[in-house]
């Protein structure tokens, strides 16, 4: 027996239009769904490297999104639209989070005047959201997210032309195309055809809308248990659960007649104590929703009118105990939700703190400076150099818009500076300065290594542009080597990695592979001039000792015996070593 039996839409049945309440259901149905592939998408990552995330980042942009609505009972679109965008937008992790926090911020935009939405306004929202992904990417590349959000857009716009088309019809065609499109981003993206894999953005995309469709046709999503979802995320779990409270029947059904006066309807089943009443449609069809105790009644007055067609009459008490008592059976008692077009997935509400942001040193001027850091010695570091608040997040860890938000106003300066320290985390970092009232300045560090040069150049006798320019010069000065293990075979840049083999990354480029560390960091040196450089710092990860570091340090100097080699632990997660060269 499913966690959550639901009625199931018949597949013959139309969908012309949806209201608030159908398009949240549909987007928590999205996120469910989304949740239980999230890691399959991110195994599709470019590198074989052990620190995929787009299927955890576009999941958590997700549940935030939802969490904004989870108590929503407005049956207006336009309402639901915002505060869905509005929670992706603080929520939004990674790159591919924040151009989805777009493609909803572009949906609702679209929205903004509709109580309810039919196929074609959906269309043009889809347009929109397109036009908002393009436009938050400053140097926007085909074969990602941003060419499967385009063409399902234009998919959706040729479907909505054609007579009779509903949103069933409509989603149908901008999941079949959707697919298509993600089948041929290794064809637009050759880095994608070298490593083997389709775009993982695109892919969570594709998926997102897949579970819309699901909803539509009222077909069964299952929930993800909770003891399945990444604990580094908790704090957001609620974004899926939905609870209506309201006790009664729902009543739907659509309304055939002639001169039909919407308003007096309305007006008419309100009176008859119908709660969340929507009424929508034109002179000769109408869709009615609402919610009573006396369903009979509804009905009765609707046949006065016309005939009816379409019907579907729950009582949401009867399945709230009847959900609540098998889910308390198989895991506890657990939060229920109901839904008219199919079953909406409701996790345990998960009462975690969210990240903890460290506060680290006071400022000594009216400059503050924030950072996003991974691993417990790369913190020391960042706080023996007097920075002011630490977002703990990196790979896999990417911290919310939210959260970087939080901890820049955690410091008590109006002048901020904001490092990310992650090529994946700077699309957030950016957002946090059209949130925040105070002088954000982003440095865009795309490794940690960078982020501490540019903070050792920090000077608090300068002034903030001064600063920003002398942080930023520093941190292209540096150059970054990454060594870990390969999850997966793989043919990138000329290379033929095997799962299990070492490979050696400079600057996010796949240089060196092979069985022994040893081989991989030489030959992973010798590509940077090494002669030319006078300082090596080497940071070792959580699976190293410090003998072994201190071993691989020696091996280092006696290839090069004019460069200063240091050993720090950095205690960084995925990576045996983090080396920075300059």
């Amino acid at each position: 027996m499913p966690l959550f039996p639901r009625f199931k839409r018949p597949k013959s049945q139309r969908v012309a239009i949806f209201d608030g309440q159908d398009y949240r259901k549909a987007m928590l149905a999205a996120a469910a769904w989304l949740e239980q592939h999230r890691d399959a998408i991110d195994r599709l990552n470019v590198f074989p490297v052990p620190d995929g995330d787009t299927g955890k980042n576009m999941a958590a942009t997700m549940r935030a999104a939802t969490s904004a609505v989870a108590d929503v009972t407005d049956t207006n679109v336009a309402v639901v639209a915002q505060k869905l965008s509005q929670g992706a937008l603080r929520g939004a992790r990674g790159n591919s989070g924040n151009i989805l926090a777009q493609i909803l911020v572009g949906i609702a935009t679209s929205l903004e005047k509709n109580t309810t939405f039919t196929a074609r306004d959906f269309a043009a929202a889809l347009q929109n959201a397109s036009q908002a992904a393009y436009n938050a990417v400053v140097k926007p590349v085909e074969g990602t997210i941003l060419t499967v959000i385009r063409e399902s857009a234009q998919a959706a716009q040729t479907a909505a032309e054609r007579a009779g088309c509903d949103l069933t019809m409509l989603m149908q065609e901008v999941v079949s195309h959707a697919r298509q499109t993600v089948a041929r981003t290794p064809d637009l993206l050759p880095i994608l055809k070298q490593a083997g894999v389709v775009d993982a953005g695109g892919q969570g995309l594709a998926t997102i809308f897949e579970g819309f469709l699901r909803y539509t046709r009222g077909e069964q999503i299952q929930a993800p248990r909770i003891d399945d979802l990444d604990p580094q995320f908790e704090e957001v779990h609620r974004g899926i659960v939905s609870i209506d409270e309201e006790f009664g029947y729902e009543v739907v059904f659509l309304l055939h007649g002639e001169n039909l006066n919407i308003p007096q309807i309305r007006e008419a089943i309100t009176a008859m104590g119908g709660v969340s009443t929507v009424i929508a449609g034109d002179g000769k069809l109408v869709k009615v929703h609402t919610h009573t105790q006396t369903p009979g009644k509804i009905l009765d007055y609707g046949v006065t009118l016309g005939s009816l067609d379409d019907i579907n009459i729950e009582n949401l008490q009867a399945q709230s105990l009847r959900y609540a008592a098998a889910s308390a059976a198989e895991r506890g008692a657990e939060d229920t939700s109901t839904a008219r077009s199919g079953p909406i997935p409701q996790p345990q509400v998960s009462r975690t703190p969210s990240r903890k942001i460290t506060q680290a040193a006071a400022p000594l001027g009216d400059t503050g400076i924030a950072v996003v850091v991974a691993g417990a010695g790369f913190e020391r570091v960042f706080g023996s150099l007097n920075v002011n608040a630490i977002v703990h997040g990196g790979q896999t860890m990417n911290p919310s818009t939210q959260e970087l938000l939080d901890a820049v106003n955690s410091i008590p300066c109006q002048h901020v500076i904001l490092l990310p320290n992650n090529g994946n985390i700077i699309m957030s970092a950016n957002q946090v300065r059209q949130l925040s009232t105070k002088d954000v300045r982003v440095i865009p560090t795309r490794t940690m290594t960078q982020g501490i040069s540019a903070v050792m150049a920090f000077n608090y006798e300068a002034d903030f542009d001064a600063n920003i320019q002398a942080m930023t010069t520093a941190a292209s000065g540096i150059v970054t080597i990454e060594l870990t293990r390969a999850v997966r075979d793989a043919q990138i840049n000329g290379l033929e990695v095997h799962e299990g083999n070492f490979i050696g990354m400079v600057d996010d480029n796949l240089t060196a592979t092979a069985s022994d560390l040893f081989t991989v960091l030489r030959e992973t040196l010798s590509q940077i001039q090494i002669a030319e450089r006078e300082v090596l710092t080497l940071y070792f990860g959580d699976d190293q000792t410090t003998e072994t570091a201190q071993a691989t340090a020696q091996q280092i100097s006696d290839w090069y015996p004019d460069l200063e080699v240091e050993v720090v632990n950095g205690g960084q997660p995925f990576y045996a070593y983090v080396i920075s060269v300059e």
